[in-house]
């Protein structure tokens, strides 16, 4: 006579420990909900193909404005110093856009691609930091931001 514990398999996991991995992953996904909800929005925007370069070049410069805005409205700037930075990447971006639509097209693609990439950079540092805006939203930023770079890339 066997028993159930005879025939299981020695590699199975038990029931508590198949529970307790769910229970991780779960957890894994709620702490990441930003990077996870960003890479649907990359696959979603990027897979079948660019949106036009004007409109990625407006992103690339509305994006230190968010972070001017949320700077603002939460007043995390913690000095003017902070603020001057916050202004030096609104210019640092918005100069690399409008140089973007100014080139020819193959050359404006691969600009906005570095620049996309260097926003993200910028994401990670606030990240990294926890300064001027919140956590999840330079999370979520930085990998809409990365995707944006590699679909440029691909795509151009």
């Amino acid at each position: 006579m066997t028993t159930d514990s005879a025939r299981r398999r020695p590699h199975a996991p038990s029931a508590a420990v198949a529970a307790s991995r769910g229970a991780r992953v779960r957890a894994a996904v709620a702490r990441r909900w930003p990077a996870l909800s960003a890479l649907a929005l990359g696959a979603a925007t990027f897979a079948d193909g660019l949106p036009g370069p004007g409109f990625l070049a407006a992103l690339l410069a509305a994006m230190p404005v968010c972070y001017l805005l949320f700077g603002a409205f939460r007043r995390s700037f913690g000095g003017m110093r902070t603020a001057a930075v916050q202004v030096a990447g609104l210019l640092v971006f918005g100069a690399a856009a409008a140089a973007a639509v100014s080139v020819g097209e193959s050359a404006g693609l691969r600009l906005l691609a570095a620049g996309w990439a260097a926003h993200a950079v910028w994401d990670f540092v606030h990240h990294r930091t926890g300064r001027v805006v919140p956590r999840a939203w330079s999370e979520w930023c930085c990998v809409v931001d990365l995707c944006g770079a590699a679909a440029l890339l691909a795509w151009s």
